[in-house]
C-alpha cells in the first residue's frame, strides 16, 4: 500500500486499545512493532500532562531509536510516550486513535468517531473502530472454514459477548433474559457460535458455558487461537451485547443482521454511536427471533489506513 518502512504501535496493553492498531499497521502493510508503555501509578495518573515515567527516559526504554516512520497510539498512558517521542522525532507521523483529551498529544492526526464529535483538519472521522477482522481477513476465513464449522446446520449465528464496563454491568436479571434468548433460538433451528470476553463476569461464562450441553452450540473456552474471525465469516447473523463499541464495530464488518442485547447502562456516546451504525447496517433488538437484511460489511480499517499513508505522505514532503 505504501513507502512506508516501519511503524510503532505504542499501546497499554488493552486490548481494546492495541486490536485497532494492529487492524490499521496490517492493513498499510509495512513492518511494526508494538511498543507497550508500563508507567508507575502516581506516573500513569498525571498521563495527559505529565512526563513519561524516567525509568523509561534511560537507554534501551521503551522509546529507544531506531525511531519510526509512522507512530499509531492509543490509551491514556500512551499521550506522554507518543508527545515525547514527536520531541525527539520531528519527522516521525504520529496518529492518536480516540479522543485525546489534550491538545498536547504530540498527534499529526487523530482518528476519531462521529460520537467524539470532534471536528479539525487534523482529525479523521469514522463510524466504527479499526479492528483486526477485516473484509479480507473474514474472506479468508469463509473460503477454509473449520470443520465444526461445517458441520453446523443453519443459519448460523455469531454471538458476542461482552462483559461488565464503566458504563454497563450484566446483572443476574439481564444474564438471565441473554440465555433465554439464545435458548429461544437454538430451539428454533439455530446454531450458536459463541465468543466471551476478558470482562464477561464469572457468573455470565458459566451460563454461556452450560450451553455447550445444547446441540449445535460452539463456545470458545478462551484458549488461542481465536475463532471470532471464522464464527463471523460463516454466520447468517450476529448477536452482540452492546457494552462494547469495538464489539459492535467488529459485528458489523460481517455484513450480517445484528441483534443488540443491552445490559444495565447508558452512555450517550454509545447511542450516537448505535444511531449513526444503523444508517448503514441492520441493527435490531435480541428477541429471540432471527430478521433483517444484510448489507455492505462496514470496515473503517481500511479507509484509516489509506487516511494514514496519504497524510504521511504529505507529512514527509512537506518536511523534505
Amino acid at each position: 500500500m505504501s513507502k512506508v518502512k516501519s511503524i510503532w504501535l505504542l499501546s497499554d496493553g488493552k486490548a481494546g486499545h492495541e486490536a485497532p492498531l494492529i487492524g490499521v499497521a496490517d492493513a498499510i502493510g509495512s513492518h511494526y512493532e508494538i511498543r507497550r508503555v508500563k508507567p508507575r501509578r502516581i506516573i500513569a495518573a498525571l498521563a495527559l500532562w505529565g512526563p513519561i515515567d524516567p525509568r523509561d527516559k534511560k537507554e534501551g526504554g521503551v522509546l529507544a531509536a531506531p525511531y519510526p516512520d509512522i507512530c499509531l497510539a492509543s490509551g491514556r498512558r500512551t499521550v506522554p510516550y507518543l508527545r515525547a517521542l514527536k520531541t525527539r522525532s520531528p519527522d516521525t507521523f504520529c496518529v492518536y486513535f480516540k479522543d485525546p483529551r489534550t491538545k498536547r498529544s504530540g498527534a499529526d492526526m487523530l482518528v476519531t468517531m462521529v460520537h467524539d464529535c470532534l471536528s479539525g483538519p487534523t482529525i479523521f472521522t469514522t463510524r466504527t473502530t479499526p479492528h483486526k477482522l477485516t473484509t479480507s481477513v473474514l474472506d479468508a476465513a469463509r473460503a477454509v472454514p473449520l470443520a465444526e464449522i461445517d458441520a453446523l446446520p443453519r443459519p448460523r449465528v455469531a454471538v458476542l459477548i461482552g462483559g461488565d464496563s464503566r458504563h454497563h454491568s450484566f446483572s443476574n436479571a439481564n444474564i438471565g433474559e441473554l440465555l433465554s434468548h439464545l435458548k429461544t433460538l437454538q430451539s428454533g433451528g439455530a446454531s450458536l457460535m459463541i465468543t466471551i470476553s476478558r470482562r464477561t463476569p464469572i457468573a455470565l461464562q458459566n451460563k454461556i458455558f452450560s450451553l455447550r450441553a445444547l446441540e449445535n452450540v460452539l463456545v470458545w473456552d478462551g484458549r488461542e487461537p481465536n475463532p471470532l474471525a471464522q464464527y463471523l465469516a460463516h454466520a447468517e447473523a450476529v448477536v452482540v451485547t452492546s457494552d462494547s463499541i469495538n464489539m459492535v464495530g467488529e459485528a458489523a464488518a460481517s455484513g450480517r443482521p445484528i441483534h443488540l442485547f443491552h445490559p444495565t447502562g447508558f452512555h450517550p456516546k454509545f447511542a450516537i454511536f448505535l444511531e449513526e451504525l444503523a444508517k448503514i447496517a441492520t441493527i435490531r433488538q435480541l428477541d429471540g427471533v432471527l430478521g433483517g437484511d444484510a448489507y455492505v460489511p462496514v470496515d473503517s480499517t481500511g479507509e484509516v489506513a489509506a487516511e494514514i499513508v496519504r497524510r504521511q505522505a504529505e507529512f514527509s514532503l512537506k518536511k523534505h
